[in-house]
């Protein structure tokens, strides 16, 4: 099943994602669950948020997935959606 997150982050808290940036890249590693990633950026392309697209066996899955994202532990955060996805072209 693949699961869009998107999760815009709490104003102001570039220096948050930074300083978490290296553990959240490390447990994309380490899960395997991500088919891909990137951040979302603002019109000065500074970091604003996160685009992960998780291969996982369902629902409940991705959602341990995303309550264990260094960057939740790090209240980065201010929404999170999970949403079901289908991938039609790429």
């Amino acid at each position: 099943m693949l699961i869009a997150l998107i999760a815009r982050d709490k104003p102001g808290a570039l220096q948050t994602r930074l300083d978490n940036r290296a553990a959240h890249l490390a447990y994309i590693e380490e899960t395997g669950a991500v088919a891909q990633a990137g951040p979302l950026l603002d019109q000065d392309g500074n970091m604003v948020g996160s685009l992960v697209i998780l291969d996982v066996e369902d629902m409940a899955t991705g959602q341990s997935w995303a309550d264990n994202d260094p960057y939740a532990k790090a209240n980065l955060f201010e929404t999170v959606d999970l949403i079901t996805w289908k991938k039609v072209i790429g």
